[in-house]
């Protein structure tokens, strides 16, 4: 074999790379301008562009491009062919779009189409825009459009997390991936928020809205790192292809992607994880690699489920997998990483003793040598190869040491072997350091293989001292009794020093365990501290569980109406224990008392106000699984865990919710300092046309009737719009607290007919009735006020009733209160609307040629809440008239005063006083 043979092309991948390339030759081209917010310069650079190559002869057509009222992307249109665009009837109104037969008709080289995950309107023959680009590429149109990175549908959930907006219009990450071009238009966030406020990105009102809410410096910086990140991950794809295609064999390190080698032993699963991590820091892209030798293909079927298990594992967690047959381990992940641009590859530590590697070279050396370009990192034993496998938190067991016989047989054998040990130096020592050696014995024993081998090795150094050392020697026979009093001390020393020894080491492991979770709890609460959005709470809470309790965790929280949520990516789960466990707040599942028969185990977070979601865990200890729950504690360290993730979760909700409030507090402030500036200036010159109204009906000599008419319709109008005024005034007034009610007790029959009086002229053409009962009490009320709330309500009950039709005012008392009722016979509420007639400027019909903003009623429920009452619509069929009802407190008006009896007879008598 040649030496260059290995890097000869495939033939077969030679041919598939033409038939791809006569393919794409037929197809248009697609270059997107691609940017991380609305502003950022891409239509601008694309029009740019455009204008350019048409100076250089280039023929194109812009197919649409949506300027948003910049003024500079307008004058990059100026000159540029445009494409008219095709009026589409929707729901009464004619809109717009991109008209695709044209351009085809057409077929320029070039089309610019901005706004590439645009929705088109329906009626239109793709529903997407990037549909459209794709029928113009394969009819071989060139085409430049325009993306934000919030449009991408991967990154779709992750921006609407940032922000808290999520937007409706996507593209596929297909679409940009199959793009020819990116080109990456790019600025920092501070020269965002100066254009936007210079008005550059949006118009005045939109721009202000927008600082308050997409266009944070924050949500900016994230948005950009987004797009960097994507663009990188482009040109990253691009390097590959460029490499395959030219055959490039040797790994440019441009990229930090990992390989994973997963081998035979059991050991696997610790390389993957600790992968996963090292990727996951790295935020780099890893892939996981098994290579099966002939002999590996004759291992156990349970030894290869185990495998399989592995590569499962690195597919969750993130990594592309690979299975690839081979004779030559290390050639075969030598030739994957640099198929992959991969430039550092993980390997676990060897486990062949001295004479294996004698023999062979392990298969990490053979790497270095085969690729002296690619790093190699050397991941350690995992912690099943020191300690066996046990339940989490089961502290009482020993690091990995042999099994409980062969630790007996061992413990023997090291005291034999040091009484044996200590024979040639008999002539050189006295006893008494012979018998010390035996007690050294006994406490290295008891340091690495327990109390128990300890005492046995005690009992047996101290039978060796006497057979080999003591006369007469080799017999157990004592020929002095001082000897015997020797044998005692020894085995007392040695069991008590083996007793200790064991103990002391017990307890090192526990203060060791107990660092550790102290450690972890720590490293949680602190990466929790600082969190503000409900995500990364998930994100943190899943893989610090994991890593403290071998275990799998997802979070699932709750919507509105309190029903879990699984989260996408989430292992299986019983969602109805799930469900049982948050609305009991009680723990569920493996481990406990509540269905243990579920493999998962579900815990809930219990903060302090209300249970905020659910702690699935799927323990990872195969035949021990839930055997940890078991330990004290361990549960306990588990619930604190809990409850520090319930605590940041409720934090987070009221963080939204104080947001949530401080913005619609300012945003209330603002517009009633608008509408209060906006009524009070055009109050004085509406009350002025009113005069001069009155005053044209009234002039001399008398107008014609053609001009009388102009002159009343011009005084009714202009009486309609001071009302109109004085409601705006009124409501900002009100939501301002600066109207103080003037409560006197009166009866309820005089502010009725002074509204019926007011209301006259609105009332011309309907019937009224009323039907007040004959002993109402006195109220505390603001009669001015309250004759304004009868007046709109007769006033709203005329506007949307028809003439002729029976408007009815009806009072009662009804428990503590007074009960006033304003009801018709027109055609009602519309169904589900009761409630929201009584929100600032909503009307009763959305499209209505009535005279109206929609204040009426909520100038009413303000007036009315400010006496301690309530208002409410009640609902009623349809067909069968609205009726509006409100009710004030009655309390207890004050006891007329007394006139005493001898003034009255005084007056009667006519006698001075």
């Amino acid at each position: 074999m040649l030496p260059n043979d290995s890097q000869r092309p495939d033939p077969d991948a030679l041919l598939a790379q033409v038939q791809a390339q006569e393919k794409k030759a037929a197809r248009g081209r697609l270059r997107i301008y691609f940017g991380a917010s609305a502003g950022v310069g891409k239509t601008y650079a694309m029009l740019a562009a455009a204008r350019k190559l048409l100076a250089d002869g280039q023929d194109l057509l812009v197919g649409v491009v949506e300027t948003h009222g910049r003024q500079d992307t307008a004058a990059q249109l100026d000159g540029l062919p445009v494409l008219p665009l095709k009026a589409i009837e929707y729901r009464g109104k004619t809109l717009f779009e991109f008209d695709l037969d044209e351009a085809l008709r057409r077929a320029p080289p070039l089309i610019l189409m901005d706004e590439l995950a645009h929705s088109n309107v329906a009626g239109s023959r793709h529903p997407k825009r990037w549909q459209d680009v794709e029928e113009l590429l394969a009819a071989g149109i060139d085409v430049l459009s325009t993306v934000n990175v919030q449009h991408l549908e991967s990154l779709n959930d992750v921006v609407g997390g940032i922000t808290g907006v999520r937007v409706a219009e996507t593209l596929p990450d297909t679409v940009f991936d199959r793009a020819d071009e990116v080109v990456l238009v790019d600025i920092p966030a501070d020269e965002l928020l100066r254009r936007l406020k210079q008005g550059k990105v949006y118009q005045p009102q939109q721009a202000e809205r927008a600082s308050q809410h997409f266009f944070r410096k924050g949500n900016l910086i994230a948005l950009r790192e987004l797009a960097l990140r994507r663009t990188a991950d482009r040109v990253q794809d691009d390097v590959q292809a460029y490499r395959v295609e030219k055959s490039i064999n040797p790994v440019w390190k441009t990229g930090a992607a990992l390989l994973a080698c997963v081998g035979p032993h059991a050991g696997g699963e610790h390389v993957i994880r600790s992968t996963a991590r090292l990727a996951s820091q790295l935020n780099a892209e890893w892939h996981a690699l098994y290579v099966e030798t002939p002999r590996l293909q004759r291992l156990p079927a349970r030894e290869r489920e185990r495998i399989l298990k592995t590569l499962k594992l690195a597919q969750d967690l993130g990594a592309r997998t690979a299975i690839v047959p081979s004779a030559d381990i290390a050639g075969a992940v030598v030739e994957y990483a640099r198929s992959a641009n991969i430039s550092k590859v993980i390997v676990g530590r060897g486990r062949a003793g001295a004479l294996a590697r004698l023999w062979h070279a392990p298969p990490a050396a053979r790497m270095a040598s085969l690729a002296p370009d690619i790093d190699l990192i050397e991941v350690g034993l995992p912690a099943a190869d020191a300690a066996p496998r046990r339940a989490a938190g089961d502290e009482a067991e020993a690091p990995r040491r042999p099994s409980r016989h062969w630790r007996y047989i061992l413990a023997a054998g090291a005291s034999l072997g040091t009484a044996i040990a200590s024979v040639p130096l008999q002539p050189y020592l006295d006893l008494a350091n012979i018998a010390m050696l035996s007690l050294l014995t006994v406490v290295l024993v008891a340091v690495r293989l327990g109390r128990g081998p300890a005492a046995l090795a005690s009992l047996v150094g101290v039978a060796c001292f006497d057979f080999i050392f003591v006369p007469p020697r080799f017999s157990f026979a004592v020929g002095d009794f001082q000897y015997v009093i020797t044998f005692g001390v020894m085995l007392a020393v040695g069991l008590i020093t083996g007793h200790l020894t064991a103990g002391l080491r017990f307890q090192a492991r526990v203060a060791s365990h107990r660092e550790a979770r102290a450690r972890a709890l720590y490293e949680f609460s602190r990466e929790l501290s600082g969190v503000l959005q409900t995500e990364q709470i998930f994100d943190i809470t899943k893989s610090a569980i994991e890593r403290a309790f071998r275990a799998r965790a997802t979070l699932l929280l709750p919507d509105d109406e309190g029903s879990l949520q699984t989260p996408s990516g989430a292992q299986p789960l019983d969602m109805g224990i799930a469900q049982w466990a948050f609305d009991h707040a009680q723990a569920a599942g493996t481990g406990t008392d509540t269905l243990p028969a579920s493999p998962i185990f579900y815990l809930p977070l219990i903060a302090p106000m209300r249970t905020r979601g659910v702690l699935a865990l799927l323990p990872l200890d195969g035949a021990h699984r839930g055997r940890w729950l078991l330990v004290p504690e361990q549960r306990q360290h588990l619930d604190t865990f809990a409850a520090l993730a319930a605590i940041a979760l409720e934090r987070v909700h009221y963080i939204d919710v104080a947001q949530g409030a401080l913005l619609q507090m300012e945003s209330e402030r603002l517009r009633n300092s608008l509408l209060a500036a906006l009524s009070h200036d055009l109050r004085t010159p509406l009350t002025s046309l009113v005069g001069l109204a009155e005053s044209l009906a009234l002039s001399r000599p008398p107008l014609s009737p053609a001009q009388l008419d102009m002159a009343r319709s011009l005084q009714s109008e202009t009486v309609r719009m001071s009302a109109l005024v004085a409601n705006l005034l009124d409501m900002a007034r009100i939501e301002s607290g600066q109207v103080r009610l003037n409560l006197q007790w009166q009866a309820l029959e005089e502010v009725v007919g002074s509204a019926l009086r007011a209301s006259g002229p609105q009332l011309q053409q309907h019937a009224v009735q009323t039907q007040l009962a004959p002993d109402l009490p006195l109220v505390r009320y603001d009669a001015v006020l309250i004759e304004r709330v009868l007046c709109n309500l007769l006033e709203n009950a005329a506007k949307y009733t028809p003439p002729g039709s029976t408007i009815t005012v009806a009072a009662g008392v009804h428990g503590q209160f007074l009960q006033v009722t304003v009801c018709d016979d027109g055609p009602g509420l519309p169904p589900g609307r009761e409630e929201a007639i009584f929100e600032k400027f909503t009307r009763g019909e959305r499209e209505s040629n009535k005279p109206g903003v929609g204040l009426g009623l909520a100038i009413c429920r303000a007036i009315v809440e400010a006496h301690g009452g309530a208002i409410h619509a009640q609902p009623h069929a349809p067909g069968q008239g609205a009726a509006l009802v409100f009710s004030l407190p009655l309390g207890t008006p004050p006891a007329p005063p007394e006139i005493e009896l001898d003034d009255a007879n005084d007056h009667e008598t006519g006698k001075p006083t």
